[in-house]
C-alpha cells in the first residue's frame, strides 16, 4: 500500500472512532470537507503542519501516521479526546481550539451568498467559485491563488490592499468595489465590470485584461505591467499612471484626461484618441510611442 493511501485510512480510522464528521473535523482543523476527503482516499496527502493539527485533534504522536504504528494502542485515547472535542462544541472554546480559525480554500463554491462577509483573508485561495455573491462585503487584505472565479458578484465590496494571483476572473462583478492598493498578477481577467470602482494604487502585472467595462472608474496612480489589453475603453481621469511594456487590441481612450501618466516599451499605433487632453509630459511619451495625437488637445498650465 503506498503511503498516501496509508496515510488516509489512518486518518479515516481516527476520525470514526471520535466519532467526528469530515465537516466537523474540517471546522476544527480550519480546513474544507474536500480536503479532507481527499486524504482519506489517498488523493492527496497533508502537510507537516496539517498533520501536527491532526495528531492534536486525534491526541496522538506523529508516529500514529506512519506505516510502522499500530492503530489498535490509541483507540482508547481517540474515544476520550473525542469526548473532549464534543463538550467544546457548543460553548465557550479555549486559545487551543481550531474551530474558530474557518478556511474554505480548494472548495467548490456554486450560488453561494457570502454577501456581507468579513475578515475573509486568504480562506478562499485554489478554490473555484461560480455565481457567488459577496455584495457589501469586507475583504481587505484579501489572498486568492489559483482561484476560478466565474460569474460572481462584488457589488460595493472593499478589497483593499489584497493579492490576487494566478486566477481567472471572468463575468464578474466589481461595481462601486474599493480596491485601492491592491495587487494583480498572472491573472486572466475577462467580461469583467469595473465601473465606478476605484483603481487607486493598484497593479496589475503581467496578465489579460479583455472585455472589461470601466466607465467612470478611478485610475489614479494606477500600474499597468506587461499586461494585455483587449475591447476597452477608457474615458475619465488617469492620473499619475503608468503602461509598461503593455499590448493593446482595440483599445479606446475617449474623451479622457491624462496628466502625469506615461507609456514605456511598446508602440501605440493600434490605440485611439478620441476628444482626449493630455499634459505636456503625457503628451509627449503618447508622440514617442507613435500614437495618433490627432484628437489629443496639450492641456495649458492654467487647466491642470
Amino acid at each position: 500500500m503506498n503511503n498516501s493511501k496509508h496515510l488516509g485510512l489512518k486518518i479515516l480510522e481516527a476520525r470514526k472512532n471520535i466519532n467526528l464528521s469530515q465537516a466537523k473535523l474540517a471546522n476544527i482543523i480550519a480546513i474544507s470537507p474536500q480536503a479532507i476527503g481527499k486524504w482519506e482516499r489517498g488523493e492527496s496527502m497533508p502537510d507537516i503542519i496539517m498533520l501536527d493539527k491532526l495528531a492534536k485533534v486525534f491526541d496522538v504522536d506523529l508516529n500514529y501516521f506512519s506505516n510502522e504504528s499500530n492503530s489498535g494502542s490509541h483507540k482508547v485515547d481517540l474515544q476520550q479526546n473525542s469526548n473532549k472535542l464534543l463538550s467544546n462544541d457548543s460553548g465557550t472554546h479555549s486559545n487551543n481550539d481550531y474551530s474558530s480559525n474557518w478556511d474554505m480554500s480548494s472548495g467548490d463554491w456554486v450560488d453561494a451568498d457570502f454577501s456581507d462577509l468579513k475578515n475573509l483573508k486568504d480562506k478562499f485561495s485554489n478554490s473555484n467559485m461560480k455565481r457567488c455573491k459577496f455584495i457589501g462585503s469586507e475583504l481587505s487584505g484579501l489572498l486568492l491563488r489559483g482561484n476560478n472565479i466565474d460569474g460572481c458578484d462584488f457589488t460595493d465590496s472593499e478589497i483593499k490592499s489584497s493579492q490576487i494571483q494566478n486566477s481567472q476572473l471572468i463575468n464578474n462583478e466589481f461595481q462601486n468595489c474599493v480596491l485601492q492598493g491592491s495587487e494583480f498578477s498572472q491573472n486572466h481577467i475577462k467580461n469583467c465590470n469595473f465601473s465606478n470602482a476605484n483603481l487607486s494604487k493598484v497593479k496589475l502585472i503581467s496578465g489579460t485584461f479583455i472585455n472589461i467595462e470601466v466607465i467612470k472608474t478611478v485610475w489614479n496612480q494606477t500600474s499597468f505591467i506587461k499586461m494585455y489589453f483587449e475591447n476597452i475603453v477608457f474615458e475619465g481621469n488617469i492620473d499619475n499612471c503608468s503602461f509598461d511594456n503593455c499590448r493593446f487590441k482595440k483599445v479606446t481612450f475617449q474623451n479622457a484626461v491624462l496628466t502625469n501618466t506615461f507609456y514605456k516599451g511598446r508602440k501605440l499605433k493600434g490605440v485611439k484618441f478620441i476628444n482626449c487632453k493630455a499634459d505636456k509630459m503625457t503628451y509627449e511619451f503618447l508622440k514617442n510611442a507613435k500614437a495618433d495625437l490627432k484628437e489629443v488637445t496639450l492641456l495649458s498650465y492654467k487647466q491642470l
